[in-house]
């Protein structure tokens, strides 16, 4: 199993509009591209005043082949500049 997990931060400077679009269309890429959602939500509670992401998001995926297929993807590359011109998202990837 491969997972991936996303923190977002929003940039009050920013319109969140776009990141809402991409919220609503990256579910069904995903699902489509096998990956299952643990966790997809804003409400978190930070442990640490260091770390505290606004949201957090949380993808299993069979393999790393699938998740990279997914990122890859023309449907993914379509919306993906709306994620990125609106809000800061960190992203690790565990396991192989």
């Amino acid at each position: 199993m491969v997972y991936f997990i996303a923190t977002i931060y929003t940039d009050l400077k920013k319109d969140r509009t776009d990141y809402e679009v991409y919220i609503e269309k990256v579910k069904p890429i995903v699902e489509h591209f096998g990956g299952r959602y643990l966790a997809r939500t804003d409400k978190v509670t930070a442990l640490s005043k260091k770390w505290n992401p606004e949201r957090v998001v949380l993808i299993e995926w069979e393999s790393r082949e699938q998740m990279e297929r997914c990122f890859s993807s023309e449907e993914y590359r379509a919306i993906c500049s709306k994620r990125e011109n609106s809000v800061d998202s960190r992203a690790i990837v565990i396991g192989d």
